[in-house]
């Protein structure tokens, strides 16, 4: 009956998906729903592609094995993410009329930090994706019995979210998403009553967490705990702000008020609900104790199966079908954003460039083809990585927050940053990260710190060093 179920729900996930293709006529509405989406849909986007596999598997088990000071990153940065999108960068988004993030470098600072920003942030979605596909192929694998593999079960995620994508684009993305939110909400409210019931009630789940100090939120020690404890909520706080994914729900939405309050709703929404989640993990600890010996394990990604052990051992076929129904509506809606954004910012900062005269319908073939590439690297990525999917978040978002956003950040608010300045500073940053990951384990200082405090050196030392942006020096005239 639960396979049936979840078989039924993914046929109805690719129908919807592809139903919507047929809004798609121009590479606009493939890339950002030709900038029309109403309210409620671009907030159900915005939180549906933030709350992912990581959120409901990994998320959760890291506060049950470390509590509320191990996810500082997420939700806590997350959901910052968006709000500061909202205030400060939503209206400059949407008032430029890009297609892609990209674009923005390329219209402020030319070319080659473009094409250089472009490359880093598409590099900095195989981790993201590749957690969302590992995800897909842990539920696959748990659904079959062990039948299928975790390997086997990530290819079968790919395929499936690569089907409904191809063709329909950000409209695919934006129907399925507002069809996913509500089987995530209604789905795990459900399933964290009844797994609440069966610890006891809400009031000892909690009860239990705050005598096993699970709430305590500030770090214990001195200035090593206190640095990472920033560095974790930094990397996805800015960090994350200069994503194609984020960019692309800001500029999908229908006017430019919608796309403030579309990503302060969502990011509102995907605080309070991520808690969801953590509580139903750290209650099936209550329920079977025997959780925890997976916290033990060789392979780190063996606590992101909590949920599932616990649900299919413990509660009946409904409650099943309403936890795997969630689970999958969580890991799809994340995962069709994170292969489309890579997808455009490639395509449209990378490779046109290259081919300048391509046109409309070229265009969206070129996209295609990219989009499936760029799915067969994830897979690649995510078949071969040890990683914790929450791991696997962070660590794509150090790319970002030392490469592309003192660039996005000083190109809005500074009207003195220029090319040289942007270039340097994107070199600096990367270069500096780089040193530290490779050479600076015993080091005091996280490696992204190190690289973003380069990285704005880099942009002050290189705009004030060269002529501001538009002068053009006069040729010395003879007298």
């Amino acid at each position: 009956m639960l396979i049936v179920s979840v078989i039924i729900y993914l046929i109805v996930t690719i129908a919807i998906g592809l139903y919507a293709a047929r809004y798609v006529r121009n590479s606009t509405d493939y890339l950002v729903a030709g900038r029309s989406l109403p309210l409620y849909m671009n907030t159900a986007t915005v939180f549906a592609t933030w709350f992912g596999a990581e959120t409901v598997l990994s998320v959760s088990a890291t506060f049950a094995r470390d509590g509320m000071g191990g996810i500082v990153a997420d939700p806590f940065g997350s959901s910052f993410c968006l709000l500061f999108v909202a205030l400060f960068f939503a209206r400059a988004f949407y008032r430029m009329d890009l297609l892609t993030i990209g674009d923005f470098y390329k219209k402020r600072y030319g070319k080659p930090a473009e094409v250089v920003t472009s490359v880093a942030i598409t590099a900095s979605y195989l981790g993201w994706t590749s957690a969302q596909l590992t995800a897909l192929g842990l539920a696959f694998s748990v659904l079959s019995g062990g039948a299928l593999s975790l390997s086997g079960g990530i290819v079968l995620g790919a395929a499936i979210v690569l089907f409904y994508t191809i063709w329909g684009g950000m409209w695919s993305v934006a129907w399925t998403d507002l069809f996913q939110t509500v089987v995530i909400i209604i789905g795990l409210w459900v399933v964290a009553w009844l797994v609440g019931d069966m610890a006891g009630g809400a009031g000892k789940v909690i009860s239990a967490a705050v005598a096993d100090g699970k709430l305590e939120f500030w770090p214990k020690g001195g200035a090593r705990e206190w640095l990472a404890f920033v560095a974790a909520w930094m990397t996805l706080a800015i960090g994350s702000i200069p994503q194609q994914d984020v960019f692309q729900r800001v500029t999908s939405a229908r006017n430019e008020a919608t796309a403030v309050k579309g990503t302060l709703l969502g990011g509102a929404a995907y605080f309070v609900f991520a808690f969801v989640p953590i509580f139903i993990a750290y209650a099936a600890l209550l329920i079977d104790p025997a959780l925890k010996e997976l916290f033990k394990a060789d392979d780190a990604r063996e606590i992101q199966r909590i949920l599932p052990e616990l649900i299919l051992n413990r509660t009946p076929m409904w409650a099943q079908i309403m936890f795997f129904g969630a689970l999958l509506s969580a890991i799809l809606s994340t995962a069709s954003g994170a292969l489309l954004a890579p997808t455009a910012l490639f395509t449209e900062n990378v490779l046109r460039p290259f081919v300048p005269r391509m046109g409309d319908r070229q265009f969206l073939l070129t996209l295609r083809i990219v989009l499936v590439t760029f799915t067969l690297a994830a897979l690649l990525f995510a078949l071969n990585s040890k990683s914790t999917m929450y791991e696997m978040v962070q660590n794509a978002y150090k790319v970002t927050l030392v490469g592309a956003l003192v660039p996005l950040a000083s190109g809005i608010y500074w009207k003195r940053a220029n090319a040289a300045g942007a270039m340097t500073s994107i070199l600096m940053g990367l270069s500096s990260w780089l040193l530290m990951e490779l050479y600076g384990a015993g080091s005091i200082w996280p490696a992204q710190l190190v690289g973003l405090a380069f990285a704005v050196i880099g942009m002050v030392a290189g705009s004030l060093a060269s002529p501001p942006p538009g002068h053009h020096p006069q040729p010395h005239q003879p007298h």
